[in-house]
């Protein structure tokens, strides 16, 4: 990836966002994970425990029912339970744990009173009583097994999700934005030594070049300056033969 992107500064920020983005949402998803499974470790005791009550209250259903039929007969424990007149209403209604919608179950006219259960108090026996509650205890363990495992496996689903996505940021995505701004930033440093370095040949060129240029005009006064004294030399000594010879003619006169 790293050499994919571009090395300039503009590529830079824009991975640099991209990792404070990445790195925020990696420490968010962190800390819904870790809520997520403490929340479902409750969930967890809590379901093993409705699982016990599920299984004890499924044996003893089991045998009451079973007293109930070696006692008074199938045919009298079929009459009272088709005697029943009013069944259990179920509603379904949804909570929200850690972002996660999971399902609330309530429950009426599970439980009844011998009244309430239809068939006649002087044509059965206490066994089908028996049988009758045992089964409505276990009903209720039924659809509050029913709620707490939905609830454990939404949860289940979602820490699986999350830790997918952890796993995305922290070994993949997040150490490639790392490649890849490394890398444009060894490519910068290496263009700005290539460009210090350039410019300073051209200041060293500058400079050698204004050095032969001064070189050039020392020379050239140095010049001047040994042809102006020839010059006056020459100017002086015209005036000693002129006056010698004017010296000369009065002598010989």
């Amino acid at each position: 990836m790293a050499k994919d992107v571009k090395p300039t500064r503009k590529n830079l920020m824009e991975i640099e966002d991209r990792i404070e983005l990445s790195e925020r949402g990696h420490g968010t998803l962190e800390k819904k994970r870790d809520g997520l499974i403490m929340e479902f470790m409750d969930i967890l005791d809590k379901a093993q425990d409705v699982r016990g009550d599920l299984a004890q209250d499924y044996q003893n259903a089991q045998k009451k029912i079973n007293m109930a039929r070696a006692m008074e007969g199938d045919v009298a424990v079929r009459g009272a339970a088709a005697a029943l007149q009013e069944h259990p209403e179920i509603t379904t209604e949804s909570k929200n744990i850690m972002g996660v919608v999971v399902p609330q179950i309530e429950s009426s006219r599970v439980s009844k009173s011998l009244d309430q259960r239809g068939y006649g108090i002087m044509g059965t026996s206490a066994r089908i009583d028996e049988a009758a509650e045992a089964y409505e205890d276990l009903l209720e363990s039924i659809i509050l097994a029913a709620e707490v495992e939905t609830a454990m496996k939404k949860m289940l689903r979602e820490i699986e999700t999350t830790k997918r996505r952890v796993n995305a940021l922290e070994f993949k995505l997040l150490p490639d934005l790392y490649e890849g701004q490394e890398y444009i930033e060894q490519k910068l440093e290496e263009q700005e030594r290539e460009e210090t370095f350039r410019l300073k040949k051209i200041k060293e060129k500058k400079e050698q070049a204004e050095k032969e240029e001064r070189e050039a005009e020392e020379a050239e006064a140095e010049d001047e300056d040994e042809v102006a004294p020839d010059d006056e030399s020459g100017d002086t000594a015209e005036p000693d033969m002129e006056q010698s010879t004017a010296g000369g003619v009065p002598g010989g006169d």
